[in-house]
């Protein structure tokens, strides 16, 4: 699987009543740590079919990095059944990444 883009439209359907956890991706083109961790992400997307990657480009989706407090970027956010059950800021490597999950 890749990574979905997540937008208020379809935040609900994709996130919200997903029936598997959700690793949100709070992005946006101009981040240069975002555009180390996107690489990183896809090859969660591809490897971990038990996981919904979701990227959220914080500039086209305002009202939901707000919703999350988003203040820094790349923010990660994992949710299951529609809560936040984890979250971190800043470039990851993959592993501290697959340790939020």
């Amino acid at each position: 699987m890749s990574a979905i883009n997540i937008s208020k439209n379809n935040f609900d359907d994709e996130v919200i009543r997903s029936d598997r956890p959700v690793l949100l991706d709070f992005w946006a083109s101009w981040c240069g740590p975002c555009r180390m961790v996107a690489p990183i992400l896809a090859e969660i997307a591809a490897e971990r079919p038990d996981v919904k990657v979701g990227k959220v480009n914080v500039d086209e989706q305002p009202e939901l990095a707000r919703q999350f407090g988003v203040s820094g970027i790349p923010a990660l956010v994992v949710m299951k059944n529609g809560k936040i059950t984890n979250q971190a800021v800043g470039a990851r490597p993959k592993s501290q990444i697959l340790a939020l999950l």
